[in-house]
């Protein structure tokens, strides 16, 4: 099941770049980005309540707090240099660069989580290192 949400992940993920093309032309990007993520914020709150969920954020640990709340700042520069870098930029230049993001948590989740490094990853991070300059140049 983890695989078929990865693949709409992937989906909407490239609409969500293509749309914000079109979206961000005589938008600033800081305001773009607020707007992205009002929206987002909207949603996610909407999912919680329409799941009956809400009760449960009383049990969540200081320690799932922290790293939530560090993820969250994360995501947001993430947001805000990706939607930069999409109004100076030209899309299929932008997105084989922020994908670059792949290669990057593998290390880190062998570096933090201690997750396997496996050759198989290694030829992967090869490849889509080797193919996201292919696509810069």
């Amino acid at each position: 099941m983890w695989f078929f949400f990865a693949a709409l992940s992937a989906l909407f993920a490239a609409f969500t770049s293509i749309l914000a093309k079109i979206g961000i032309e005589d938008v600033d990007s800081h305001l773009a980005t607020a707007i992205r993520t009002a929206v987002v914020v909207a949603l996610s709150w909407s999912m919680v309540f329409l799941t009956g969920t809400q009760n449960k954020i009383t049990g969540i640990s200081i320690k799932s707090w922290i790293f939530l709340i560090l993820s969250g700042l994360a995501t947001g520069v993430s947001w805000l240099c990706y939607y930069r870098a999409l109004q100076l930029g030209e899309v299929s230049r932008v997105v084989p660069v922020d994908k670059l993001s792949v290669v990057i948590t593998l290390v880190l989740a062998f570096l933090i989580l201690h997750e396997p490094f496996t050759v198989k990853s290694l030829v992967g991070c090869v490849l889509i290192g080797a193919g996201t300059l292919i696509m810069v140049i």
